[in-house]
């Protein structure tokens, strides 16, 4: 996409032209300054990381890095190590190693700098007003190290119309193929999701666990206690309604399509016609289908994306109930109603409600992943804040999970 016209592409490669070029070796750079803050191999860590002394920076850092890090230079365009880079994998702070954005969020601008419509992490990403040129800007810089990275227009594309303007300078890149390696594995999943992730990469290798064939749950099997919900990734519904009041269990899993036991693999191709799912076991003298649907509709997702739900697109991520029994098809059908009448939001309701014919448990390493992954980056951005969301609008149906 182009956003810049050249003659305003001229005017910015002469105001950043003294600059200079970015050199061969600045991702060299990059990783001695990682290896010297012990985070080469290990990842990115908040609580240890300790910003080196501007001796150090410069000892360690090109004098670009240097000055567009520390001094707020800008490099020149076209002339910078990831402007035209379109591998897969993140870009990491060159000072400290905090992740900041992915080329899955990176688009070509037309300005000759690497640009992105949001950040991996909006938590390691801070933004300030700059007032430097005659026209006031919105300066970007990484949270702990304090490093300027660029600035963000709202010029950009979908879903965010936002263009994150960077320095190459300021970034490391890591390759999906390293990412384990360096100690980003938990983003592994964002790859493996967009289907970005190395085809001789399995889903054991991504997760670090070993998978197993799925097993097939008959829809004849007992309907009164268990209710079966998708809404996005499986993993932020079932460690959401962990946290429900008189739920006893909750599977991941796959249903609404046609291929029988499929794998993770199979479904998120979007060919199975399955959507990732969650079947609840609940005690209906705790909580009623109803208060489940409370949370599924108010809580766990978007009623609204179709084929959809936040970072995650296709039919496999569709909002979705599977009814048992007539009676959870009329409150189903009734919830909708209510809610498209009650313009709670703005847009239709575009959960598909269908019978059950089959639900698939999930591999092993999908079960209980919020729980076994607390720190796990997708987790933390897109599902933790709906556990918080639970415990503040519906207090009587929050509890603390019981540990597996």
């Amino acid at each position: 996409m182009k956003f810049l016209s050249l003659a305003g592409v001229a005017v910015l490669a002469l105001l950043t032209a003294a600059c200079g070029e970015a050199p061969a070796n600045g991702n060299q750079a990059a990783h001695q300054m990682a290896a010297q803050n012990g985070s080469m191999g290990k990842g990115w860590n908040k609580m240890t990381f300790k910003k080196p002394t501007d001796e150090m920076l410069k000892k360690e850092l090109t004098p670009e890095q240097y000055n567009v890090t520390q001094k707020e230079a800008t490099e020149m365009a076209f002339h910078n190590a990831y402007w035209d880079n379109h591998a897969d994998g993140i870009y990491v702070d060159v000072v400290s190693g905090e992740p900041l954005f992915s080329s899955l969020d990176k688009f070509d601008s037309g300005t000759g700098w690497p640009s992105f419509t949001r950040p991996v992490d909006p938590a390691n990403v801070t933004l300030h007003g700059d007032q430097k040129l005659l026209s006031e800007r919105t300066e970007v810089r990484s949270a702990n190290a304090d490093s300027h990275l660029g600035h963000v227009f709202d010029d950009g594309p979908k879903p965010t119309g936002l263009r994150y303007c960077i320095n190459s300078a300021a970034l490391r890149f890591i390759p999906v193929n390293r990412l384990e390696a360096e100690g980003y594995g938990q983003y592994l999943v964002l790859f493996q999701k967009a289907g970005k992730a190395p085809k001789s990469m399995s889903s054991a290798a991504i997760t670090g666990s070993t998978s197993q064939a799925s097993v097939t749950v008959n829809a004849s099997a007992p309907g009164g206690n268990t209710a079966v919900f998708a809404g996005g990734c499986f993993w932020g519904m079932e460690g959401l309604f962990e946290h429900v009041k008189g739920v006893i269990d909750v599977t991941s899993g796959y249903a609404g399509g046609t291929t029988k036991s499929p794998s993770y693999h199979q479904v998120t191709s979007g060919k199975t016609g399955h959507a990732e799912s969650i079947e609840v076991l609940y005690d209906p003298s705790q909580i009623t289908y109803q208060q489940l649907l409370d949370v599924f509709f108010k809580v766990a997702h978007d009623p609204t994306q179709k084929d959809r739900q936040g970072p995650d697109y296709g039919t496999n991520y569709r909002s979705a109930i599977f009814y048992r029994t007539p009676e959870q098809k009329e409150a189903a059908e009734a919830y909708v109603r209510e809610l498209n009448a009650s313009k709670l939001y703005s847009k239709p309701i575009a959960t598909e409600i269908a019978p059950l014919d089959a639900f698939y448990k999930a591999e092993d390493y999908h079960q209980n992943y919020m729980e076994n992954h607390p720190d796990d980056g997708y987790c933390v951005i897109n599902d933790m804040p709906k556990i918080e969301h639970l415990k503040r609008d519906f207090p009587n149906l929050y509890r603390e999970p019981a540990k597996h």
